[in-house]
């Protein structure tokens, strides 16, 4: 879910700097002793000068960036020369943070729409809706947003990244919807079996692994993100490796590719229950679940029962909440 939302709020723009930007931030119940401003190709941290107040230059282009204080996200977006602070408070930056200063209009635009996004997304986990209900909840949204652009305050170069980024969010919005509405309707039912080759020789089923939480990662040796969430699903694997779960990793490469796939699992000393697919994107248990990108987590639960058709990726601090309250 979080990794949605930075999808739909984050878009880098760089431009060349020629004055420093300057920074500083006010927050309250703050823990942390780090206030970090980065995107994917820049990063600056600026040191707590005293507890809770954070205070510099930033060494970054003017664009679109991500706060990091502690755990949380909040959005920043700088010109050069720029000279801007905030107030808010720890564990609701986003739904707190208050911008003054230079671009303090286009910033708040920001974290609002974030605060907005946010409430949408944790809504549609406890309000059943239907696809028209959603469809007008997220254009409503997209109105509020709209109108909040058309003020004076706000710089018109600014104003047509996020008309264009609003436009593009929308459908992305309504997308994620229909496919929490669909999870939540699988929710109960039971999985698609499989029985697919082991790496360890021989075959393991669905059924073979009745009365523990399954946790599948459904992957390719090809695939980058699947490759970056590999060292995060070897530390939960170590961390719950006495817990009655068990972590199953599906591979979907062709079968041309059966003795990449091999010694890859070889290579990097991937644990858990090391699979591949029949059929790769064709094979049954994949379509069942409508695969069409990866990696793809799915949970069952200890009678092969679906709990989250789209789990938490490893790297998501969430799976390990879920997994707790699951098994403790």
């Amino acid at each position: 879910m979080k990794k949605l939302l930075l999808l739909l709020l984050l878009t880098t723009f760089t431009y060349a700097q020629t004055d420093a930007i300057k920074l500083s931030a006010t927050i309250e119940n703050s823990e942390a002793d780090s206030l970090i401003v980065y995107s994917k190709n820049n990063q600056t941290a600026l040191k707590a000068t005293q507890k809770g107040y954070f205070k510099g230059v930033l060494d970054v282009p003017g664009g679109f960036y991500r706060l990091l204080h502690g755990k949380e996200v909040g959005f920043l977006y700088v010109s050069t020369g720029d000279n801007l602070s905030f107030k808010a408070t720890s564990g609701k930056i986003v739904e707190t943070i208050a911008f003054t200063g230079d671009a303090a209009a286009e910033n708040n635009f920001l974290n609002k729409k974030a605060k907005i996004y946010n409430a949408f997304i944790t809504g549609l986990d406890k309000v059943p809706t239907t696809a028209s209900t959603y469809q007008k909840m997220v254009g409503a949204m997209v109105r509020e947003l709209r109108s909040d652009l058309e003020k004076p305050s706000i710089d018109e170069g600014f104003k047509s990244r996020m008309i264009a980024s609003l436009a593009q969010e929308q459908k992305q919005l309504i997308t994620f919807a229909k496919k929490k509405q669909e999870a939540k309707k699988m929710k109960g039912k039971p999985s698609a079996p499989f029985t697919y080759e082991n790496f360890n020789g021989g075959t393991t089923s669905l059924s073979d692994l009745k009365g523990k939480y399954v946790y599948i990662d459904v992957w390719a040796t090809w695939c980058g993100p699947c490759r970056k969430e590999i060292p995060y699903l070897k530390a939960i694997e170590a961390e719950y490796h006495n817990k009655n779960i068990a972590f199953v990793s599906i591979s979907v490469d062709n079968q041309k590719n059966h003795s990449k796939w091999k010694r890859f699992v070889k290579k990097e000393a991937l644990g858990g229950i090391q699979l591949i697919a029949d059929k790769d994107w064709s094979s049954t248990f994949v379509k069942y679940y409508n695969i069409r990108s990866i990696p793809r987590f799915i949970l069952l639960d200890t009678e092969g029962n679906i709990v989250n058709t789209d789990a938490p990726r490893p790297s998501d601090p969430a799976l390990k909440m879920i997994f707790d309250e699951l098994l403790n």
